[in-house]
């Protein structure tokens, strides 16, 4: 849609400030169980246009408005009151959380009109299964999979709502400050039901250096000075941890991780439903967040293999939500990426190209590292590549069940296979710091048993019978891919697994047998 094309080729920046202007204007309202859509809008309208809104089921039902002027919000403050002390004392902060209920029910007929949630989770992958079988082609299937697991432009409000939120707490210590998403949230991968990570900014530098140029003085604030950034850090997170947990209506579980090598607060926002995780402002982060909103961008077929990768890696225990020596999604969609880098012609640009491209307001350098690349989608040529999504699939399973890690490691910048500078099993350079290995918590047994599984997956791509399954009712494609390869398939996988360590295969074949239990049962949570 044309709508659709217009919002595609905004840049990361200006997607970003125009949510963040959004969620200003915006409230949350705990529905009455029974009540009249019209009514609650003819009210909320009497305080100023309401530009948008929707509703969903969070312990209740829930109403996201965003008005079109900020100034309503004031107004519809002053007319909420503060809830009755009854039974507890109530903490007096006031938010843009408010609950509405009926005051004389039982006169208010209500139409029983039904309600339009908006779902704020994916379906488990055993409805997905099911519906992936009645597509048509392993494409069709594989844009199923993406449009079920998506954000949707309603979730995403409700995640910048719960920075906006949190901002209003910063904001009474640190007036300029904004807390913004960063990571799955905007980089166009994110997947219904994933945590918020937000970061709080303090950059409002720029403006204030040419300000100053002006008068005979040199002026600056006087600040508290301490030894390092990280104990700046470290002290800011402690007292915004504080201040929601003392204050912050429906904040609940927080929790301190201040000794982290990145200082953070963990914190579940009842409001919203969301996990999230509050840090301070991380510059290399954004840009990671931005390069691969442009990779989202660039090509639709992006999205729809790093989604169907993703869902893939997560059944077949591959991936945990828990750290340890798994794959992350961020390196599995860094391996998405060069692997597009690989093709020929090529799908997506190197990082490199795209540093060519920049210009003056494109140059980041942070920390000594160089992480400039073009901002402007319009300035990179669109692919010639014509690969449809089945073959793309296939030859990811081929290429990396056959990529030699042993020697190789796998480079954004040069879109190269690069020797390895150092013997961890699987290398992956982080894009912006060129000394770092991004998948440094790999260890061998995760790295052979991902390679075990595109071996088995490129297999029953290119065996399968489609009609033959479809007649029988039997998953195929995608589907077939998304079930766990049980013990039925481990005798099958020993003659494939030829070339992989013996002691290996004996760990990899357990741990399958083990696996299948628990990701049966997780995959059906999921």
């Amino acid at each position: 849609t044309d709508a659709e094309v217009s919002t595609r080729k905004k840049t990361f920046a200006e997607v970003q400030t125009e949510r963040l202007d959004q969620a200003e204007r915006t409230v949350l309202i705990k529905c009455p169980s029974k009540f009249n859509e019209k009514k609650l809008l003819q009210y909320l309208s009497s305080h100023g246009n309401v530009k948008s809104h929707f509703f969903f089921e969070n312990r209740g039902i829930n109403a996201l408005i965003e008005f079109s002027e900020k100034s309503s919000i004031a107004s519809l403050q002053d007319a909420v009151g503060i809830p009755s002390a009854s039974e507890h004392h109530v903490v007096p902060f006031k938010s843009r959380l408010f609950t509405f209920t009926l005051k004389n029910p039982a006169s208010q007929r209500v139409e029983e009109t039904p309600l339009h949630l908006s779902p704020q989770c994916h379906i488990p992958v055993k409805d997905l299964i099911d519906k992936l079988c009645l597509a048509d082609s392993i494409s069709s299937q594989m844009h199923i999979l993406l449009n079920e697991y998506q954000l949707t432009e309603e979730n995403i409000k409700l995640r910048f709502l719960a920075c906006s939120l949190v901002r209003d707490f910063a904001s009474a210590y640190f007036p300029d400050s904004t807390v913004k998403p960063f990571g799955s949230s905007v980089n166009t991968f994110g997947k219904l039901g994933s945590d918020v990570d937000m970061f709080l900014d303090f950059c409002d530098t720029g403006k204030h250096a040419t300000k100053m140029k002006k008068g005979p003085f040199e002026m600056e604030y006087q600040m508290k000075r301490l030894p390092s950034e990280r104990l700046a850090t470290q002290r800011i997170l402690s007292v915004i941890g504080d201040c929601l947990d003392n204050f912050g209506p429906g904040c609940v579980n927080v929790q301190k991780i201040l000794n982290a090598r990145c200082p953070l607060v963990k914190f579940s926002h009842q409001p919203t439903g969301f996990q999230c995780d509050l840090s301070v402002s991380n510059s290399i982060a954004i840009r990671s967040s931005e390069l691969l909103y442009i990779y989202g961008c660039l090509d639709s077929r992006v999205r729809a293999l790093v989604f169907t990768l993703r869902c893939w890696a997560r059944v077949h225990g591959l991936t945990n939500s828990a750290p340890g020596t798994w794959i992350t999604n961020f390196s599995l969609t860094m391996m998405v990426m060069f692997f597009l880098q690989r093709r020929s012609p090529p799908i997506i640009p190197t990082l490199d190209q795209l540093k060519e491209l920049a210009d003056e307001k494109d140059k980041h350098i942070i920390g000594g590292y160089d992480c400039s690349f073009v901002s402007d989608l319009r300035k990179i040529k669109p692919t010639k590549n014509t690969e449809t999504l089945d073959v793309l699939l296939s030859e990811f399973f081929e290429y990396f069940g056959n990529f030699d890690f042993r020697k190789n490691s796998i480079n954004l910048r040069k879109g190269k296979e690069v020797n390895k500078p150092e013997s961890s099993p699987l290398y992956i350079w982080n894009p912006f710091e060129q000394d770092l290995n991004i998948s440094k918590n790999v260890n061998q047994p995760q790295l052979e048993k991902f390679i075990a599984m595109a071996r088995e997956s490129a297999w029953i791509l290119q065996k399968e019978d489609k009609a033959q399954q479809m007649i029988n009712k039997e998953p195929w494609g995608l589907a077939a891919l998304l079930i766990p390869f049980g013990k039925s398939n481990a005798s099958k996988m020993k003659n494939r697994m030829k070339g992989i360590g013996s002691e290996t295969i004996r760990s990899l074949l357990d741990s399958l047998k083990l696996n299948n239990a628990n990701s049966q049962q997780k995959a059906m949570g999921k």
